[in-house]
């Protein structure tokens, strides 16, 4: 086994001083030298630096050499394979040393950069000698073709082909969530006061813990990461546990092809997520806060950690929050290139510094989520609508929306439509009125693929659909994260499908059957599909994976593996022939 030869070799100067500096001499808060991060007495419940550690190490060297992990899990106490095994489950690290120096391109072959142009531009990095990996959707889809860029003793930097296209994000008078976005510099927390910062933190410890969470189960609000839980419920079922620690998690690890909404929250409202995981601590009596951001997102990363270190400075965050007897502390970890993670238990598991693989449930995370405690996980858009619901009341978020789906939705429009962007909409909206909104397709409707990978494709006659849960269901679809992907009649939609069926078999985990073999033969039965004749394809086998890996995967991600595809089967998207 090729971890077994770390046990004898050793790290370099540089190497051992960016564990050491992890590890032997973290960062603290607060002049009392509070323990944040971590320290050399407690190195054996500090495993959860093992994922920090190892990015840390893959920067110093531009990968991850068998000295510089076997030190990192000695100072935690990991056994080395254990160690080994958690930096092979993630894309970001690399094993082995490169054949060259320079920074590693990984550009997006994902449908909506694959359909503008990424392998032109992958051709071009290499004719220009640059080291380049493809890679799975990088959260840019408004601005394809994306690309990540490592590079070695500096920041990694998320940058895109097409610099003459700025950001994308459509803030009116009427949206509730986006109203902030460009109107103020994201690392100014005074500018955000006078935006109204904080006021719905004011107003929660008057409130109190009780009436916030009546508040927000009154509000209607659900989930906005896709599987649409009443936030009330889950706050409720933390907070009554009377025995902590309890933790607040904000899962901004989105992954999902054509998602990129809680990147531009993290981007241009940071201390908005803050003030609401902060309210969320203090009424469900949660000590701690963590934001699990996906590797990829270097720019909100960044601006979130310097709002984190403002909001510390304001002594809005740490003991005695602005005055009160409130505690609370917020840390960022960074994920590494995995998809699975952005599954809840997954997530805690990365957190932990295990590998990022999910577990069963129950128990449910709000009885034993991250290290075995009750935890609150949210996603970034679903604590934005918090501040919203306690800073204007109960009735007037209800006020837009349906009855059953009240407020608003982010979604995500990428593709070949006019104005790719970020939009804010009332539940209810139809998929036409949005595209509209949008500017309209460019070129001829062929498809819309609605709730990303995991999500199902809907055709020209479905423009008329109601983008609200309740039309969703009725319809058998999801609105998912809220992405909407546009193809027009120009995209090679056998090719758009096939891309889908290699993501979920190169994303599983692998740690159950049904998924570990299902995505693979999916993947094969679509490779055939176009390459041989009409009815020489067993089209009904697909029906066969799909029960198979919805029924018995442990998650959502082999339980929606099969979505995107079986809807392009039943549309006839993946070749006229076999429709």
């Amino acid at each position: 086994m090729a971890d077994l030869k770390y046990n004898n070799s050793a790290p370099d100067s540089a190497e051992r001083d960016a564990v050491d500096d992890l590890v032997v001499n973290p960062p603290v808060r607060q002049e009392d030298q509070r323990w944040i991060t971590g320290g050399l007495g407690r190195a054996a419940a500090a495993r959860h630096l093992l994922l920090p550690g190892l990015h840390r190490l893959q920067n110093v060297k531009g990968w991850i050499s068998p000295g510089g992990l076997n030190y990192l899990a000695e100072s935690l106490q990991v056994p080395a394979a254990e160690a080994y095994g958690v930096a092979s489950f993630y894309d970001l690290f690399q094993l082995e040393a490169p054949a060259s120096q320079g920074p590693l391109h990984h550009v997006c072959v994902d449908p909506i950069c694959a359909t503008s142009g990424s392998a032109a531009y992958i051709e071009e990095l290499r004719s220009k000698g640059h080291k380049v990996q493809e890679s799975p959707c990088l959260g840019q889809c408004e601005r394809p073709p994306a690309s990540f860029v490592q590079i070695k003793g500096s920041e990694d930097e998320d940058v895109t082909a097409t610099t003459d296209r700025p950001l994308q994000f459509h803030s009116t008078e009427s949206n509730r969530l986006l109203r902030r976005f460009g109107s103020y510099d994201p690392t100014d927390l005074e500018a955000y006061k006078k935006l109204g910062g904080y006021k719905a933190f004011q107003t929660a410890t008057k409130l109190g813990g009780a009436r916030v969470i009546e508040m927000l189960t009154e509000s209607g609000l659900t989930g906005r990461g896709g599987a649409a839980f009443p936030t009330g419920i889950k706050w409720r079922s933390v907070a009554d546990h009377q025995e902590g620690p309890k933790y607040v998690v904000a899962n901004a690890d989105e992954s999902e092809p054509g998602t990129f909404k809680d990147r531009m929250i993290l981007e241009n409202d940071p201390f908005a997520l803050i003030e609401a995981m902060t309210i969320a601590g203090i009424s469900a009596g949660c000590c701690k806060g963590w934001v699990y951001i996906r590797g990829e997102y270097t720019t909100a990363a960044s601006r979130l950690s310097l709002a984190i270190n403002h909001a510390y400075e304001a002594q809005l965050l740490g003991n005695e929050i602005a005055g009160t007897s409130f505690t609370f502390d917020l840390e960022i970890r960074r994920g590494a290139g995995a998809y699975i993670c952005g599954e809840e238990t997954s997530l805690f598991n990365s957190i932990e510094g295990f590998r990022g693989e999910p577990r069963s449930k129950p128990p449910y995370p709000t009885d034993s989520g991250l290290f075995g405690q009750p935890t609150i996980v949210n996603n970034p858009e679903t604590f934005l609508n918090v501040l919203e619901i306690i800073s204007h009341g109960v009735d007037e978020y209800r006020s837009a929306g349906t009855h059953e789906s009240p407020g608003t939705k982010l979604f995500c429009l990428s593709g070949e439509i006019s104005k790719p962007g970020l939009y804010e909409a009332g539940f209810g909206v139809t998929l036409g009125e949005l595209i509209a909104e949008a500017g309209g397709v460019r070129g001829e409707l062929q498809a819309i693929l609605l709730g990303g990978a995991a999500g199902s494709f809907v055709g020209p006659e479905d423009l008329d659909l109601g983008l609200s849960f309740e039309d969703a269901d009725a319809n058998n679809l999801t609105l998912g994260s809220g992405a909407v992907m546009v193809f027009s009649t120009k995209a090679d939609l056998s090719a758009v499908v096939c891309r889908l069926a290699q993501f979920f078999r190169d994303e599983s985990c692998g740690q159950c059957v049904p998924c570990r073999i299902g995505t693979v033969r999916q993947h094969e039965v679509v490779l055939q599909i176009g390459s041989k004749k009409p009815g020489d394809v067993n089209l009904g086998l697909l029906d066969d994976i799909a029960t198979v890996m919805t029924d018995s995967s442990i998650c959502g991600l082999g339980q929606t593996a099969a979505s995107a595809v079986q809807s392009a089967v039943k549309l006839g998207l993946l070749d006229k022939r076999t429709s």
